[in-house]
């Protein structure tokens, strides 16, 4: 089947595929104004850390251009700008493409305009590459796997396919990279929360591509690392501090956990832009607090209170690797 771009820019406005309405609709949101693209990012519909510095360079790109119709001054363009960076804290690319951006506004719209369409060319562009240096240091590291025929059994976590990163994705792009090898065998999908992603995006995805999976529930995952159903573990990263700690969505700590009591190889792959020097650990990194309802309702009595954290942080000494678009970092390789 045929879909929308995830992101794209067109006549002075953002088209967005919206991930909310996956699986079940393939729908389109055009987003004219500020106030719709940071609803868009705060709901979710728009996701994913490489498409949200994507959506945050356009988001400049639409600012200069509502300030342009309404009149705005200096002041009031800067303020709306910093209310697009700071619609979610944890995923570094937002704020830093944004700032980026941002800083081609006194050169003009037209300027503003190429910098933003260039922040989402690069972010097609590097998938792929991430997706090749992961599926060969995986198949590297597990050699013919536990089954012992070269089909590589993996686990993943929320979604990081074509619709968080563009192009070919992060960890769903080492998997595609896999499958399209003939290295492997099947993936294991958790549901994923917020907004069960794994379940909705990563299993739509995998099905779109042609590529056995199974879903499994987050609570259960650890055990199945645990019995031998896995060869390995790939996520992807919404901020990867100076120290190697990764802010990766809620529930990737205890795969990180289980995949080192297994034995098996924890890999994050994960662009540059998402490594962030300024940030010297994970508990400097801020974590995303989610709404109440999004688990609450409908399960739970009217009133009940939730801890509803979007992120967790895996330690740097859990990680095997991170793959980037550039390089494999390994275990005492971080500043």
């Amino acid at each position: 089947m045929d879909t929308p771009d995830v992101l794209a820019w067109r006549d002075g406005q953002i088209e967005a595929l919206d991930q909310t309405a996956l699986p079940h609709q393939v729908r389109v949101v055009r987003i004219t104004t500020v106030d719709q693209l940071i609803d868009a990012i705060t709901t979710l519909a728009v996701r994913g850390a490489p498409v949200l510095g994507a959506a945050g360079a356009l988001g400049v790109a639409l600012a200069v251009r509502q300030g342009d119709r309404e009149g705005w001054d200096r002041s009031r363009l800067e303020a709306e700008v910093k209310r697009i960076a700071d619609a979610r804290p944890t995923a570094v690319n937002l704020r830093r493409e944004v700032q980026a951006v941002a800083a081609r506004i006194p050169q003009g719209r037209d300027a503003v305009e190429a910098a933003a369409l260039a922040v989402t060319e690069f972010a097609t562009a590097v998938s792929l590459r991430i997706s090749r240096r992961g599926a060969d240091w995986l198949r590297q590291a597990c050699g013919d796997g536990r089954q012992g025929d070269g089909r590589l059994r993996v686990h993943t976590h929320c979604n990081t396919g074509r619709l968080a990163c563009l192009g070919w994705g992060t960890a769903l792009g080492v998997i595609r990279a896999l499958h399209e090898d003939g290295a492997l065998s099947h993936v294991i999908v958790d549901e994923t929360r917020p907004l069960l992603q794994g379940a909705r995006l990563t299993c739509w995805e995998l099905g779109q591509l042609g590529i056995e999976h199974r879903l499994a529930v987050d609570g259960a995952a650890p055990f199945l690392i645990s019995r031998g159903m896995v060869d390995a573990v790939v996520v992807g990263a919404d901020r990867i501090a100076a120290n190697g700690d990764v802010a990766n969505k809620i529930g990737t700590y205890s795969l990180a956990l289980a995949a080192r009591q297994a034995g098996v190889p924890f890999l994050v792959a994960a662009p540059e832009s998402t490594i962030d020097p300024a940030t010297p650990d994970g508990a400097a990194i801020p974590l995303e607090q989610r709404p109440d309802e999004e688990v609450a309702v409908p399960a739970a009595p009217a009133g009940t209170r939730a801890i509803n954290l979007a992120f967790d942080i895996t330690p740097a000494e859990l990680v095997s690797a991170v793959v980037t678009e550039d390089r494999v970092i390994l275990p005492g390789q971080w500043a």
